[in-house]
């Protein structure tokens, strides 16, 4: 239970509902490898679209140095890593024998012993039946991440580049000097993403409270150690916590995460900034036991 001491949307085994926005400013946040790393969009209404997997991947990744060197802060979905190893290990540490039939308490702590060493398995989950590990099943996450979409429709541009140097040898022996690229830009656009957190599953992984202080802090600090000339200027903008007062919940989660938007200050004009919205959230008459933090407001 939350004690006096612990904030409510730091408290592990109630249900919260959040909403997060974040801007780009001449990036692409999220390209498609399928259409020539174009910036992802809705194309009947022209929405831009960030996918929950490249959350998760810069979540990840920002996790990790903020908690330092804590054991409990490894990174399961890493890369340069593989898998197989990973799940392998959990049967050597818990005395088990790789292919060979196990019980359902040993599968538990071979499980257990994986959400205690990562924090992703232990926040999103993750499929362990794989290799000589098939009998550890899955693991369901708490934590479960909607695709971002831009509030307003966005209008991507393609540049053309040009570099100094070829590719092939023989380009430079035929006399050529430059070789002509792309690069695909989003002028601007305002993300908005709903994040789940279930405490029925955070008790089975292990999630305790500094796992979603750290957790917010990543939502906040990511951006800042993800730069790249690609993706332009990433930038944490909102992000909104309700929290409700058991792990069942007090209210249908659309009725608190509606109560965050955002509008364009002028609608006929293209934003070409934060400035150009106005965010609005509607935090009088929340149901009872619910609470709201404005953790980036």
């Amino acid at each position: 239970m939350t004690s006096t001491t612990t904030a409510a949307h730091l408290d592990p085994t109630v249900r919260h509902d959040i909403v997060y926005l974040f801007d780009v400013t001449d990036g692409n946040p999220n390209g498609d490898p399928d259409a020539g790393n174009r910036p992802r969009m809705d194309d009947e209404s022209g929405h831009g679209l960030v996918t929950d997997v490249a959350l998760k991947r810069k979540i990840r990744d920002t996790l990790a140095l903020a908690a330092e060197d804590d054991p409990r802060y490894g990174i399961f979905v890493q890369a340069g890593h593989a898998l197989n190893p990973r799940l392998e290990a959990s049967y050597e540490a818990n005395g088990l024998k790789l292919g060979s039939k196990i019980t359902k308490d040993e599968a538990d702590h071979a499980r257990a012993w994986l959400c205690d060493r990562y924090v992703d398995i232990r926040l999103f989950g993750a499929v362990l039946s794989v290799g000589k590990t098939n009998a550890l099943g899955q693991v369901r996450g708490p934590l479960q991440l909607t695709m971002a979409r831009t509030i307003d429709p966005i209008l991507p541009m393609d540049h053309a580049i040009t570099r100094v140097t070829q590719t092939r040898q023989a380009d430079i022996d035929k006399g050529e000097t430059t070789e002509m690229g792309g690069k695909w830009t989003v002028p601007y656009g305002l993300y908005r993403a709903e994040i789940y957190y279930s405490a029925n599953h955070a008790r089975k992984t292990g999630v305790d409270t500094k796992d979603l202080e750290l957790l917010y802090r990543t939502l906040e600090m990511m951006f800042d150690h993800d730069r790249s000339a690609t993706r332009g200027r990433l930038t944490s903008r909102g992000l909104y916590v309700f929290s409700h007062p058991d792990a069942f919940g007090a209210a249908p989660a659309h009725r608190l995460t509606e109560r965050v938007t955002a509008m364009l200050r002028k609608p006929d004009t293209p934003p070409r900034g934060f400035s150009d919205y106005t965010v609005t959230v509607n935090d009088s008459d929340l149901p009872a036991g619910v609470t709201l933090a404005k953790i980036i407001s």
